[in-house]
């Protein structure tokens, strides 16, 4: 028989994937996975212990558990946060006028527009995450591609004007003094 796994042990099952015990009852497990969510398995099923927690039960607030997933989510998915859009901007749209007056303008709202810009900033982020955890590269490897990663987020400062919370701005190099 297993050891009991206490909450806040992280498993890995080979249908769900990675997760983490969050409440144990006398036969389950109910685990919080990273792709698949809150799900419950048998306590003597067969999964992988990647980090355990032994008998814990009840030691491990639900605040941490939930900090423990959000940080295991943000690092191993490309699951982004909410990103509020600035209040003046929403539910308007962007005009693009071509040169040529035989071709129509091309109206776009701008909600869409900033979905898009989130993704591609929380898409660079997922990059420079996998980059840093690489194996293949050695350091001076990495160390030139997140060189070129803050001159990427550098280029989209642009669009921190659409941004509601400053914190969530794009940041690049800054300037020399």
């Amino acid at each position: 028989m297993k050891n009991l796994l206490g909450i806040g042990s992280r498993i890995k099952h080979d249908q769900f994937g990675q997760g983490v015990v969050t409440n144990i009852t006398s036969k389950l497990y109910w685990v919080t996975f990273i792709e698949n969510g809150l799900e419950t398995i048998d306590i003597d099923s067969e999964f992988e212990v990647i980090e355990a927690v032994e008998d814990e039960v009840d030691s491990v607030s639900f605040y941490e558990v939930e900090k423990t997933l959000r940080t295991l989510l943000k690092q191993y998915s490309d699951i982004s946060e909410v990103v509020p859009i600035a209040d003046k901007w929403r539910g308007g749209s962007i005009t693009l006028n071509p040169a040529d007056p035989n071709l129509a303008n091309k109206e776009i709202p701008i909600d869409s527009f900033f979905h898009k810009i989130v993704m591609v900033r929380d898409r660079i982020r997922v990059m420079e995450q996998k980059i840093n955890a690489s194996k293949n590269l050695d350091d001076q490897e990495k160390i030139d591609l997140q060189q070129y990663i803050t001159r990427i987020y550098g280029s989209l400062t642009t669009f921190n004007v659409l941004f509601k919370n400053s914190t969530q701005n794009f940041k690049g190099e800054g300037k020399s003094k």
